[in-house]
């Protein structure tokens, strides 16, 4: 992003930002915008809307969705020219840098005095962290968690003879698996492919390793349990059964995986009612399982799952402010999460409904083991970020791409850790 830092400098002198984009209609009513990337959760949020428009009649609400690709460059611009859409999601890779700037309203006192229903247990603190900027303060409501799963075809599994993954897999089950599908299928076994959330930090974390220290500051590239989750993962596409990155360079895994060219990969819960959709042909032939543990980790019981959750958020100076935080408010309850989870939308944040989002996939013919999702959340992780990460990821992202194309591992991490060391405040 280039010209967020232009606009943090204008705000700090006076300008602070004012969405315009929530104004009348000449109906008499306040229109408002929402702005979302994945097409799949619209009707979802639509649902939700419709729902406190059905109260508030003299409020119109309108889902608008832009690609991933596309999002954040539309919202930066928009940001430029004082014309956000009135409420939008907030990625926890992005909020802090919106927050730390000014741009985001501060929605701490939306709950004041009143129990959101986010605070009881260890994923609480999760959704809490994820709406929350550098100063502790709510700049989003919690939308939603997730968490990663393996995915794997049980045809090729049966066709090779080998017994279904379950909670006592751990890496080794992972690999003696792949090898013996591609022995009887000539398939590919576990694609592991170059992704953070999706691949490799999962590892890390199973490992007994950290991205980011306890305290959310240092990096822990070089820490020894993290080197070795990263060597054995990276060295993963050795094997015959696991295609290298130049194949994933042509052929995502998900797109292998639906077209019977692989057994097994990480997935995001979020993607698995629309591949169930996309993929009418493939009902019944796969399904899903909680991540393999480490056999062996340097410290805890080698298992983690990373995990992530949206919130939706707002402009600092919205001209309707205060019209757009009861939406937010309502967006937040029980009612409205409910409809969210019923929709297929996402597994809520709000403690209690996380089997509502289950209710959708008893349309098809076959049922994922959804419990499999629900069942992670005891050991998930906290997507990786702080304020600085921004500013070193990209390179990280870099000399990762180095790593799997040969490069020295021990010299590209102490190249990793050294970018992330340079943006710690001393």
């Amino acid at each position: 992003m280039k010209k967020i830092p232009h606009l943090a400098a204008a705000v700090l002198t006076a300008a602070l930002l004012l969405s315009i984009a929530g104004c009348g209609g000449g109906d008499g009513k306040t229109h408002l915008t929402f702005q979302i990337w994945d097409v799949a959760q619209r009707d979802g949020m639509q649902k939700m809307c419709d729902a406190y428009t059905a109260e508030h009649p003299d409020v119109v609400i309108e889902v608008q969705v832009t690609s991933w690709s596309e999002y954040w460059t539309k919202l930066e611009a928009a940001a430029e020219s004082n014309t956000m859409p009135d409420i939008y999601w907030m990625h926890t890779d992005q909020i802090l840098y919106y927050a730390d700037f000014g741009i985001l309203a501060d929605l701490t006192d939306l709950y004041d005095g009143v129990d959101p229903n986010f605070y009881q247990d260890h994923y609480s603190e999760i959704s809490l962290s994820n709406a929350s900027g550098s100063d502790g303060k709510l700049y989003g409501v919690p939308k939603d968690k997730d968490n990663v799963l393996l995915v794997y075809n049980r045809e090729m599994f049966d066709q090779a003879g080998v017994a279904y993954p379950d909670e006592s897999w751990t890496w080794d089950d992972l690999e003696s698996a792949s090898q013996a599908i591609y022995d009887k299928t000539k398939k590919y076994g576990y694609m592991a492919y170059s992704d953070e959330q999706l691949g490799y930090w999962n590892f890390v974390y199973q490992n007994g390793g950290y991205i980011l220290d306890e305290n959310n500051v240092y990096a822990g590239y070089t820490q020894p349990a993290t080197a070795e989750a990263i060597k054995y993962y990276v060295n993963l596409q050795s094997n015959d059964w696991c295609p290298n990155q130049a194949y994933f360079a042509e052929t995502s895994p998900g797109t292998a995986f639906f077209s019977e060219q692989g057994a097994m990969f990480f997935e995001g819960n979020w993607n698995l009612l629309s591949e169930m959709r996309n993929y009418p042909d493939m009902v019944g032939k796969w399904d899903i399982a909680m991540l393999p543990k480490c056999p062996s980790p340097a410290s805890g019981d080698g298992r983690a799952t990373i995990s992530n959750g949206l919130c939706y958020s707002t402009a600092a100076k919205g001209k309707n402010l205060e019209i757009v935080k009861d939406v937010l408010r309502f967006f937040g309850s029980e009612a409205g999460q409910r409809i969210q989870g019923e929709s297929g939308a996402a597994i809520p944040a709000y403690l209690g409904l996380e089997d509502t989002w289950s209710t959708v996939f008893r349309e098809f013919d076959y049922m994922l083991d959804v419990q499999q999702c629900y069942d992670q959340f005891d050991y998930v992780v906290q997507y990786i970020n702080n304020a600085t990460r921004r500013k070193w990821k990209s390179t990280v992202a870099d000399e990762m791409v180095r790593v799997y194309n040969g490069s020295d591992i021990d010299e590209s991490l102490a190249k990793m850790q050294a970018v992330a060391d340079s943006y710690v405040q001393n």
